[in-house]
C-alpha cells in the first residue's frame, strides 16, 4: 500500500482483500454468506464508531444524536457507495439493454 493512500482507502482495500482470502480459504463458501458477513461486521463498526459524545451541545454530533439519524445517514452513504461502485451494473442484469 502506498503512503499516499488514506484510511478510507486503506480499510475499503482491506475488506475487499479479506473478503478475497475468505473464499480463497474456503472453496466450498457461499460468496453471498462472506460478502453478507463482510457487510454485517462494516454495519456494526459503522454503528460503534458513530457514537454520539455525550454532549447534547455537541454540533459535530447532532447530525447523528439518534439511532434514525445514524440509519439515515448510514443508508445514504451505502446507497452513494453502490451507485459509485464498478459493479454496481452487470451485462447479466434483467433490465440491462441488449443489441
Amino acid at each position: 500500500m502506498s503512503t499516499a493512500e488514506t484510511p478510507y482507502e486503506k480499510a475499503a482495500a482491506q475488506a475487499v482483500d479479506l473478503g478475497n482470502q475468505l473464499a480463497d480459504a474456503d472453496q466450498e463458501a457461499d460468496l453471498w454468506d462472506l460478502a453478507d458477513g463482510l457487510l454485517a461486521g462494516a454495519i456494526q463498526y459503522w454503528f460503534y464508531a458513530r457514537q454520539p459524545c455525550g454532549d447534547p451541545q455537541c454540533e459535530e454530533c447532532s447530525p447523528l444524536c439518534t439511532a434514525d439519524l445514524r440509519l439515515q445517514e448510514l443508508l445514504r452513504i451505502v446507497e452513494e457507495m453502490a451507485r459509485s461502485s464498478e459493479y454496481f451494473h452487470a451485462p447479466t442484469d434483467f433490465d440491462a439493454g441488449r443489441a
